[in-house]
């Protein structure tokens, strides 16, 4: 079973995904310290930390940072009642997972774990060629193949198809595309996400990417 280190200051809301988590087969874990929520992670090797931003002695980016620092790749997922764009774009450029602003649905979460959990490790970021089932991207001749033909992608299009392919299984929100694809001072609230993932598919195949309601897109 999977264990799930739950880092949270409010008892009431821990106790609530403790209970959640266990009912549906997880091990989970908890504490309300930043500091000591480090140490866990080192010595017990979670499989997935679902971690509060706002912790009484230091924050939820802090401990992100004290663990990506140590080379620990542990999925995160963040939890906070920030709701911003720039701090969404501050978790999941510090190495989070995924974020889940408060309030949410227990069963939004637990869906979001469950991907996390079965997701593919990601491809290092000097691999030169990525292969997802009939898919090869090759980094160094910005070549992309599918099925043994040649598919000729835009510039941005090809960033939005390494994306997706380093991050294979994973739910991807517009929030972290945007960030790693068109960078920080890209409008929020502009669609070019949506118009860039209907490219894809009409180059790619429509079944390839697909829509997660109300969280992002995912590389099938």
């Amino acid at each position: 079973m999977s264990t799930i280190l739950i880092v949270e200051d409010e008892a009431r809301i821990a106790s609530f995904i403790a209970k959640g988590l266990k009912a549906a087969g997880f091990v989970p874990r908890t504490t309300s310290l930043g500091r000591e929520a480090v140490e866990l992670a080192l010595q017990g090797d979670p499989d997935l930390i679902l971690l509060d931003v706002g912790l009484p002695d230091i924050s939820g980016f802090d401990v992100l940072t004290a663990l990506r620092g140590q080379g620990v790749t542990t999925p995160v997922i963040m939890l906070t009642a920030r709701s911003s764009v720039a701090d969404r774009v501050a978790g999941l450029q510090g190495g989070a997972d995924d974020y889940m602003p408060k309030p949410f649905s227990f069963e939004e979460l637990l869906a979001r774990v469950r991907l996390r959990l079965r997701a593919e490790p990601a491809p290092a970021e000097g691999t030169m060629t990525l292969t997802h089932h009939d898919l090869t991207l090759d980094i160094k001749t910005r070549r992309v193949d599918v099925a043994g033909t040649t598919v000729e992608l835009s510039a941005r299009e090809f960033s939005l198809l390494e994306t997706f392919m380093r991050h294979p299984g994973q739910v991807l929100s517009r929030e972290q595309l945007l960030s790693t694809v068109w960078g920080l001072d890209f409008d929020p609230g502009s669609n070019v996400v949506e118009v860039y993932v209907s490219y894809l598919r009409q180059k790619l195949g429509k079944e390839r990417l697909r829509t997660v309601r109300g969280m992002g897109y995912r590389l099938e």
